[in-house]
């Protein structure tokens, strides 16, 4: 009943997601060079072979630069949406890739994979969770804003990337053309810090044991600033910020909870604290 999972790179540089159990696993992206997953995952002494398919979000560069050379090298299966799969990037599997639809189960040996829509300027962008035996792991970056969708799977997740791209502030304050703070934060581009707190903090499932921070903005946020928030109300749930530049360790989700590093009173007033601060 365990999940092992690691990002291999997360941010606008590249982006790639390890999740498995002891007999196969799947990549959640392939945004990072083919030469560069394999050193990443040699390092972590995770079995290439065992990556049996790559499930794409959708068609933007840093979540798909590496796939063409690891479907040719490695023959792994490809998913992706029928709409994702025309676009001009990924025109190219046709004939090759799975189609998958919103909210249908894909069997890959032990695994279930299932696909959300979710807001994001892509053609048809999707998150995913994947689960193993009752334990669900979920990819929720690239959301734009947080849906029904999200909160939904939010809540079944032993363990979950999630999004906070971007400091309010730090964006407002930055040198961006303004058109492009828009996209950023206009609700079809990606999660800030408080948005994915609030989330964390009204809809964290008391099992959920890791969280993963993921898809930091190099420009417009930290790795301090993001991790420090959620810190101060993690609770016994593990913060772990995943890197733009190299993977994060393996860590098994086995949904067994960690023990409480706040009292629940204490940390039940920084809930409220917090959720009228940010409200």
């Amino acid at each position: 009943m365990t999940l092992q999972v690691a990002s291999l790179n997360s941010g606008s540089n590249g982006n790639c997601y390890y999740i498995g159990n002891k007999n196969e696993a799947v990549f959640i992206d392939a945004g990072i060079s083919c030469r560069e997953t394999e050193r990443r995952m040699k390092r972590l002494a995770l079995s290439i072979k065992k990556v049996k398919a790559i499930f794409i979000t959708h068609e933007h560069a840093d979540h798909i630069n590496g796939l063409t050379k690891l479907v040719k090298k490695l023959k792994i299966p490809v998913y992706i949406s029928a709409s994702s799969r025309k676009s001009s990037a990924l025109n190219w599997t046709e004939g090759i890739a799975v189609n998958f639809k919103a909210y249908e189960p894909i069997i890959i040996g032990d695994l279930t994979i299932t696909a959300s829509p979710k807001f994001h300027d892509a053609s048809d962008p999707y998150s995913f969770v994947v689960s193993h035996k009752g334990i669900h792991v979920g990819v929720f970056t690239d959301a734009g804003r947080v849906c029904d969708d999200l909160i939904k799977n939010f809540k079944i997740c032993h363990a979950a990337f999630l999004e906070s791209n971007y400091d309010e502030e730090m964006l407002e304050q930055g040198d961006y053309p303004l058109s492009l703070k828009n996209r950023i934060r206009g609700g079809e581009g990606h999660i800030s810090n408080k948005e994915a707190l609030q989330l964390f903090l009204a809809h964290r499932p008391p099992f959920m044991t890791h969280l993963f921070l993921a898809h930091l903005s190099k420009n417009n946020n930290t790795p301090e600033i993001a991790e420090a928030l959620f810190k101060s109300v993690a609770g016994g749930t593990q913060i772990i910020v995943a890197p733009r530049s190299g993977e994060t360790e393996v860590y098994d989700i086995d949904g067994v909870p960690v023990a409480n590093t706040v009292s629940n009173s204490a940390y039940k007033n920084k809930s409220i604290n917090q959720l009228t601060l940010f409200s």
